[in-house]
């Protein structure tokens, strides 16, 4: 017999000697729908997540809205009708203000910011404390730049342009900070928005990065683009999972889950950038794209810096979150500063981290 016939045979009599470890499955929806690209993040989680736990774990995953609407994703993990969740964290604020800070900022953090606070800054148990309270775990596995800004038919070129207009805005500190720029928010589900632009319900609407929103069809019933956007300067996405399915899952398997989660954190952020650029240009030819000035964008980001510590300090777990985001930002601008240009993005004049400080004890 030789060495390698020897090492199979000593293989299959472990195998058939030992007891048989059944494969888990399970079900996971998300919150986007297939005709938004948001989705492909989660199907690229889904994909890695099956391959590396061949044998121990199988998700099936369903479009959203086949299983649950969009708004009760939270739900059906939480009490474990399905074992996992696709979502943007903002959009469960209304339970508890700290989901806002870590799903998107207002003109705070950018894409990188989020990766680098997550995995060594201490975000990724931040995330897990706050969705721990109600059961689950929580893996990000999605990133995105900074949204796309407002689509609208008439232009908004500066602040005077924003007085009276109802903007669709998704986000807690967002609505507030465009109602002290003089707009007026208007909440709706994605799905909602292009049936509203085109029936003037709204003036005007952001959602997400060019991509998505090309995918959205707002190219068809807007004329005008304002641009950046300010109120997201970054998001997060993640999945939440059941806490009672992952403690069943072995070691080994969950760490095959956070591997996955990593790798398409990582994939989406180029992947995005990538689509987003392809989007930009097919936008510039359907549309007339403005941008705010600088002294426009540094009077928002005054005004975003007050609203910040105004709603962290209504809320301890959002404080918490905010403090440790300028910490993080305090922390890293010895270095990105020193470094400038050739560093990742820049060091926002933020919210003062006393204040927060202050608010989180």
């Amino acid at each position: 017999m030789t060495f390698k016939s020897t090492v199979l045979a000593a293989a299959a009599a472990a195998t058939f000697a030992g007891p048989a470890l059944a494969q888990e499955s399970w079900t996971m929806t998300t919150t986007w729908p297939s005709s938004l690209e948001l989705i492909e993040t989660d199907k690229k989680f889904v994909e890695l997540a099956n391959k590396l736990t061949q044998g121990e774990l199988s998700i099936e995953f369903f479009e959203g809205g086949s299983l649950v609407p969009a708004g009760e994703v939270f739900g059906a993990v939480e009490s474990g009708t399905v074992q996992a969740g696709g979502d943007w964290p903002g959009y469960w604020a209304g339970r508890d203000a700290a989901f806002s800070p870590l799903a998107t900022t207002a003109s705070l953090f950018n894409a990188v910011d989020y990766v680098n606070w997550i995995q060594q800054w201490g975000g990724a148990e931040l995330y897990n404390e706050i969705y721990g309270q109600y059961g689950m775990v929580y893996l990000p596995y999605g990133v995105t730049n900074n949204e796309s800004g407002f689509r609208t038919n008439e232009p908004i070129r500066n602040l005077d342009d924003l007085q009276g207009k109802r903007l669709r805005l998704s986000g807690l500190e967002q609505g507030k900070l465009l109602e002290q720029l003089g707009g007026n928010q208007v909440s709706m589900a994605g799905g909602e928005i292009y049936q509203s632009l085109e029936r003037g319900v709204i003036d005007g609407a952001e959602f997400s990065t060019p991509n998505v929103d090309w995918s959205a069809g707002f190219q068809q019933v807007t004329q005008y683009w304002a641009t950046p956007g300010w109120h997201q300067s970054a998001s997060i996405f993640g999945v939440m999972i059941n806490k009672s399915a992952w403690d069943a899952l072995s070691p080994e398997t969950q760490e095959k889950l956070q591997i996955a989660a990593d790798a398409t954190l990582l994939w989406s952020l180029a992947f995005t950038e990538k689509r987003a650029t392809e989007a930009y240009a097919q936008f510039d030819e359907a549309v007339e794209i403005n941008r705010y000035d600088d002294e426009t964008l540094a009077k928002v980001q005054e005004m975003a810096n007050e609203v910040i510590v105004e709603t962290a300090c209504a809320n301890p777990n959002s404080a918490k979150v905010y403090l440790s985001m300028v910490e993080y930002l305090e922390d890293y601008a010895q270095w990105r500063d020193a470094s400038a240009p050739f560093n990742l993005g820049r060091t926002p004049a933020g919210p003062d981290a006393a204040a927060l400080r202050d608010c989180a004890q």
